[in-house]
């Protein structure tokens, strides 16, 4: 058996690579990954460092872990700048650290890439893994986000700790159509829905779903534009480019749905998601003229209908937004897996952990006795 760190995923051999992913997760797959690297999204100047880890047995790959060595918290959406700020303060460094997880996307799925025929006994390899570089290069500690049930509860068992947060996420339950979804809401949450696509269609917006191979290079330019404006008028330099999302259709085109708004012959505004076998990602959104409803239409109700059209069961939008919650969306518990090296604070982080995952908790069923779904009888 043999492990190696990889500066790039282009090391590593694509199709050995996605053979050990499940679910057909798009962010996992190899042409995702590549494309990141390949088109500056990311590296030394966004602070995530590709080390990727594959372990092969006779040249065969039979484990892999999706790495990053970082220097900054950006884009992980798991908030660790307390922490950084304790070490900071203490004379201490914190970065670099490692961080198993996908860039700039707070979607649960594999961490711990192993053949689905193969024992949890291969975990540890990509663990001693981790562990090994992350005391090399004299990392603080290294974390695992959005990792899938399964190896979280794996992870815990280990010693690393766990924190919690969540997310509002759609479940598909047999829905026949739109309508049928509408008519398991109350009566006001189902009007208020029905009222918002009113309003977008009123205001003379179409909309128009593409996968990779119906949308035009037009199409992706003019998404790209919207991605940036999102950025530049809300949290600052894009990390993504048009030359990333174009690539990313034309290597997984049935992976890709792209919504479009257009009015008065005018493409306005626009979302992108990615899809597994399964499940539904809500990721990115953008427009030029705000119209009411317009946001919802685009990120939620397209998604909820094409979810319905295609048989998937989840649909996850992103993260945060308790609005999302009289569209439709429920609390789900998300899980991270955390290790420090040396933990110079353990009584005050094991606090911290505990405290959030109370609220939490709390959060999340106070938010279940409010959700828009009748009551069985």
């Amino acid at each position: 058996m043999q492990t190696k760190i990889c500066r790039q995923i282009k090391d590593i051999d694509s199709t050995q690579w996605n053979a050990l992913i499940q679910d057909n997760n798009p962010f996992l797959r190899h042409e995702f990954l590549s494309a990141l690297e390949t088109h500056g999204c990311v590296g030394e100047h966004f602070g995530w460092i590709p080390r990727h880890i594959a372990v092969y047995e006779k040249e065969q790959l039979i484990a892999a872990m999706p790495l990053y060595e970082k220097y900054n918290s950006y884009g992980e959406f798991v908030f660790d700048n307390a922490w950084a700020d304790a070490w900071h303060k203490s004379g201490l460094h914190y970065f670099p650290k490692l961080v198993s997880s996908i860039p700039y996307t707070p979607a649960m799925g594999q961490r711990l890439l192993v053949k689905a025929s193969l024992p949890e006994s291969y975990y540890p390899v990509l663990l001693d893994a981790v562990r090994e570089l992350a005391s090399q290069i004299n990392a603080s500690g290294f974390h695992i986000l959005f990792a899938e049930a399964q190896e979280q509860k794996w992870l815990a068992k280990q010693g690393m700790m766990t924190r919690h947060d969540c997310q509002f996420h759609w479940t598909n339950k047999n829905y026949s159509s739109f309508d049928d979804f509408l008519s398991r809401l109350t009566s006001r949450k189902r009007k208020n829905i029905i009222k918002e696509r009113l309003d977008v269609a009123n205001a003379g917006v179409t909309l128009k779903r593409l996968n990779g191979y119906q949308a035009t290079e037009q199409d992706w330019e003019k998404f790209a534009h919207f991605y940036a404006r999102t950025f530049s008028e809300k949290w600052g330099k894009a990390t993504l480019n048009y030359p990333f999302f174009s690539e990313v259709a034309q290597k997984l085109p049935e992976q890709v749905l792209l919504v479009l708004a257009e009015q008065d012959n005018e493409c306005i505004a626009g979302a992108l998601m990615y899809r597994s076998d399964t499940r539904l990602y809500g990721r990115f959104w953008g427009c030029d003229k705000t119209i009411k409803g317009l946001h919802f239409e685009t990120c939620y109700y397209q998604g909820i209908e094409y979810c319905i059209e295609q048989g998937l069961s989840v649909f996850e939008p992103g993260a945060q937004g308790e609005h999302k919650v009289s569209r439709g969306f429920v609390p789900t518990l998300t899980h991270s897996a955390h290790f420090l090296m040396e933990n110079h604070f353990k009584q005050a982080i094991d606090n911290f952990i505990d405290h959030e995952k109370k609220n939490v908790l709390h959060y999340i069923n106070d938010v279940n006795q409010h959700l828009p779904y009748k009551r069985q009888t």
